[in-house]
């Protein structure tokens, strides 16, 4: 129990900092434990959704806060305001992406910049994120 304890922390903790600011494996980390330890397959599923999802928030409450001080034209490039445009003509629907490499983290931070509603965000970031890991550990689970 200690061990599987350990495991999922870990996967937590990286799932989290793999959705804010910097970079991670989440994904690779989900795929080892999963091939290790299948028969907790829907923990595993579970906890990198939460904390993928959590940090996918911190990075949308970013944007909510940022709003107040700087208004977008004069502090993002042409480039980074393309996520702010692409969340602004699909509105909540945009973060269902989140889980992207790269524009997910802008999604959810245009997200909150552009203070969308937070139940219908919550909603389309966690979706996103738990399709993506049920699509990783059923992969990796089918060579188990």
């Amino acid at each position: 129990m200690e061990l599987e304890s350990f495991t999922l922390t870990g996967l937590f903790i990286s799932a989290f900092i793999s959705s804010t600011i910097a970079p991670g494996g989440s994904e690779a980390v989900l795929a080892y434990m999963v091939s290790n330890t299948p028969d907790i397959l829907f923990s595993l599923i579970a906890i990198a959704t939460l904390g993928n999802t959590l940090g996918a928030l911190t990075t949308w409450w970013l944007g909510a806060f940022a709003t107040k001080k700087f208004p977008p034209d004069k502090i993002f490039s042409a480039n980074k305001q393309k996520s702010i445009a692409l969340v602004k003509k699909w509105g909540g629907w945009a973060l269902l992406f989140s889980w992207l490499p790269v524009i997910g983290d802008g999604l959810c931070f245009a997200g909150g910049w552009l203070r969308l509603s937070f139940i219908p965000a919550l909603l389309a970031i966690l979706i996103g994120k738990a399709l993506r890991y049920w699509l990783v550990a059923y992969s990796v689970s089918q060579f188990v």
